[in-house]
């Protein structure tokens, strides 16, 4: 074999230290690929749906899955979680939540003093869960719909609390409030078309402010053992009083059952009085007769030892021992 010479390899332009053009050309052109596909494939996951705008407009939801759009800027994404339960704190913020849940230090007292009815102070801390309805109105309907949502909250809470008394707000009224604020920050939240769908408002605390605290506590203590005691009085009244009128009552009819019966037995003897007289008048002396004898039919069997003597007897013997009997002549 001839010896050949040695090989020349043309590389151009290729310089130490500098890739070559076809190359920056290919990675150019995967860059480009890669953007490009990132741009126009976008993921909604199960609890979103994706609002599609092109060129800032809206244009089409997207439903959870893999979606396509064209690329940006032409179009964009918002995603708005749908089905995930939402919540605002007020009065308080949680800063982590946990098995020993730790709450922010700041003073919240601008949102959670309120004035009752009867121009009490007290501090209100509650909680507002919602869910997003409908997810263009929450986007487009309103500026800001998060502090509007808020601003409606405070305002209902206020309105609902300056109807009731201090002691209502405390005790026995807060379901009847809860209730209240969710009908009433619904409407608001319908009227205003935010997409909101109120689902529970949970009062956290409802308390008088710390400075008079004591004090009020001390109001409670009194109110509860005057309810106490009146409940004790009205236990005490519903022994003795109706005691009083069944007895009461039951004299009115014995008395009502004698009257009855005077009344009967009155009439009784005049109805008989007038029988006999009736009778006197038919035949005086029979009549006369008749009575005499029943009168003693009705006194003899009443005594006990009965002496008889003549009307012309002027004594009796000394012997004779009467041993206090009757003596009839």
């Amino acid at each position: 074999m001839e010896n050949e010479g040695p090989r020349i390899i043309d590389i151009g332009d290729f310089r130490p230290g500098k890739p070559p053009m076809q190359l920056i050309f290919i990675g150019a052109l995967v860059l480009i690929g890669a953007l490009l596909i990132v741009s126009i494939v976008f993921t909604i996951q199960p609890e979103e749906v994706g609002i599609v705008l092109r060129f800032g407009e809206y244009t089409r939801s997207a439903d959870p899955g893999l979606n396509f759009k064209l690329p940006a800027p032409i179009e964009q994404v918002m995603k708005v979680p749908v089905q995930r339960q939402l919540k605002q704190e007020f009065g308080f913020q949680t800063v982590e939540a946990g098995v020993k849940t730790t709450y922010s230090d700041r003073n919240f007292d601008n949102e959670s003093l309120m004035l009752t009815g009867d121009l009490n102070v007290v501090v209100v801390e509650w909680i507002a869960q919602y869910r997003v309805s409908d997810p263009y109105k929450y986007l487009f309907k309103v500026r800001n719909v998060t502090k509007t949502f808020r601003d409606m909250n405070e305002a209902m809470m206020r309105s609902v609390v300056g109807d009731r008394s201090v002691d209502e707000v405390i005790t026995v009224g807060r379901l009847e409030i809860e209730d209240q604020v969710k009908v009433g920050l619904q409407d608001l939240c319908d009227q205003y078309e935010t997409g909101i769908q109120v689902e529970q408002i949970v009062l956290r605390s409802v308390d008088p402010p710390d400075k008079v605290k004591s004090s009020f506590n001390e109001v409670n203590q009194a109110e509860q053992e005057r309810e106490t005691a009146i409940n004790e009085a009205r236990g005490e009244y519903n022994k003795v009083i109706p005691k009083a009128r069944g007895e009461a009552d039951q004299l009115i009819e014995q008395a009502a059952g004698y009257a009855i019966d005077r009344v009967n037995r009155a009439k009784g003897d005049a109805a008989l009085f007038e029988d006999v007289y009736a009778a006197y008048r038919r035949a005086p002396e029979v009549t006369r007769r008749r009575i005499f004898l029943e009168t003693m039919e009705a006194i003899y069997p009443a005594m006990q030892r009965k002496i008889l003597l003549d009307n012309s007897l002027e004594g009796v013997l000394p012997l004779l021992q009467l041993n206090g009997a009757e003596v009839v002549k």
